[in-house]
């Protein structure tokens, strides 16, 4: 029984002292933990704008501010961290900003659109 105890203890020592060492090296790295987790998260939703942003001519409006409004988080846990990080990972980050570009130029032009549309209606 005690046996077992000591090992119990010395397993939760050696997680608790993992834990501690990869939290280390994040801050050694230069980031926070929170900022490493955003990014994480961000690199997890990733794979799923970059299948969306393969259809952006096909979207919605309300699916276009979604986009616009997933993209920007992902875009801003990505400067957090060093781009050592996210090398392998750059061109898919590449056509989700290119499809975002896209998006903000056609509700723009949509939006001016609709402004001198509704100008000449006038």
């Amino acid at each position: 029984m005690t046996a077992l105890l000591i090992l119990v203890y010395l397993l939760i020592m050696i997680i608790f002292s993992l834990i501690a060492f990869a939290v280390m090296q994040i801050k050694l790295a230069g980031l926070t933990v929170k900022d490493f987790w955003s990014f994480i998260e961000a690199n997890q939703s990733l794979d799923k704008l970059y299948r969306i942003s393969k259809r952006y001519e096909h979207m919605t409006q309300q699916e276009q501010v979604i986009f616009l409004k997933e993209a920007e988080k992902l875009f801003r846990a990505f400067e957090k961290v060093p781009n050592v990080l996210w090398e392998e990972e750059y061109p898919k980050y590449s056509d989700v900003l290119d499809a975002y570009k896209n998006v903000k130029i056609l509700r723009w032009t949509t939006i001016n659109e609709n402004k001198v549309t509704s100008k000449k209606g006038s």
